[in-house]
């Protein structure tokens, strides 16, 4: 006698198939049978001028609000210029054989790199100077360094 083409495993395989199957038939005749009609009119929303989203569709026989084109901002303002006052700091760290050091600003705490060629000539570890910022390549860097009066 020889045995089933068909081995247990594929037999309860197509077992679970099947009871899926059914399972999604009886749903769909629940959905069905609930009375929701699934009708296209039934999944538009709409949404009204203040970017709320509702069911009815917005009354087209209402006047609009009119828009004042010369009041919208196309650009980011300005920036306010800043006074030209110097910012106090002091001198962190400063290796005067490559030419460069950092002043911490007293007011914000913040560290800034500055040249050689932007400082007074003695300038030294610990000496409290006024300083102006500059962009520079790899961030705001001291510059105008002259000793603190």
């Amino acid at each position: 006698m020889g045995r089933s083409s068909i081995s247990f495993q594929k037999k309860e395989l197509e077992k679970k198939r099947a009871q899926k199957r059914k399972e999604k038939q009886q749903r769909k005749d629940e959905r069905k049978a609930s009375g929701s009609s699934g009708s296209f009119d039934d999944m538009i929303a709409y949404v009204d001028e203040n970017g709320r989203i509702t069911s009815e569709a917005p009354d087209i026989t209402r006047k609009k609000k009119g828009v004042d084109a010369s009041k919208i901002a196309i650009s980011t303002p300005k920036k306010d210029e800043q006074d030209d006052e110097p910012l106090k700091g002091r001198v962190e760290h400063f290796k005067d054989d490559k030419g460069y050091g950092f002043i911490k600003d007293v007011a914000s705490t913040e560290k800034y790199f500055f040249h050689i060629t932007d400082a007074f000539p003695n300038i030294a570890e610990g000496a409290t100077v006024t300083f102006e910022l500059a962009r520079g390549n790899r961030g705001l860097n001291a510059i105008k360094i002259e000793p603190a009066q």
